[in-house]
């Protein structure tokens, strides 16, 4: 991988300005080479919410990212591996997760939190039961203005504290300053992605 963190931080904050212009110069479209090549200059830790697509919301060509969707951007052991095949496979500097306002699986962990209603079924509880203890002080903090978005932030950064702590690979690398692990929030009312690497949660 020829470009460091910094470039590829910089081509999503680029093609996510593409995506929110509609610009001409829009690049989710199939050509032969990209098809064919894996050249992934980032992954993607993303929810697998049909209206937060990372491919289309960075504007990037086939091959260009790496992306991992789950519900609730959890992670869990096979997040992680596909991670550690990205980084150690193709070299990526940078991993991004990835939350998005108006999450299904937020909303389904506070709700089971705040009255008790569980997920309908046993393996949706296993991805909800990750986020609720994440969301619980959360939720339970006077004053915030919108507390799921709040949650949403905070289940990200838990997320990114999960990915570079929980593997020897990752974390070794971070430590190296040859990989970088940061949060973002999609806000689906206006298209725009925001790093979170230097918010605060509320």
């Amino acid at each position: 991988m020829n470009i460091d963190s910094t470039e590829a931080m910089q081509r999503l904050r680029e093609g996510n300005r593409r995506f929110i212009d509609f610009a001409s110069e829009a690049r989710t479209r199939w050509d032969r080479v990209s098809a064919i090549e894996n050249r992934p200059f980032a992954a993607v830790l993303c929810c697998s919410d049909a209206r937060a697509p990372a491919e289309f919301v960075f504007d990037v060509g086939l091959g260009d990212l790496f992306v991992i969707r789950v519900a609730g951007n959890i992670v869990a052991p096979s997040q992680v591996g596909s991670i550690e095949f990205a980084v150690d496979a193709f070299g990526v500097p940078l991993v991004v997760v990835m939350g998005h306002t108006r999450c299904g699986a937020i909303a389904a962990a506070a709700r089971h939190l705040t009255t008790g209603e569980p997920p309908a079924t046993d393996s949706v509880l296993r991805i909800t039961s990750r986020i609720r203890a994440i969301i619980d002080p959360v939720l339970a903090t006077e004053g915030l203005t919108d507390p799921l978005r709040a949650a949403m932030r905070a289940n990200v950064l838990a997320s990114v504290a999960q990915l570079s702590h929980g593997s020897r690979l990752i974390e070794d690398l971070v430590q190296a300053g040859k990989l970088r692990v940061v949060g973002a929030e999609y806000e689906l009312e206006s298209g725009r992605v925001r790093f979170l690497e230097h918010e605060e949660q509320g």
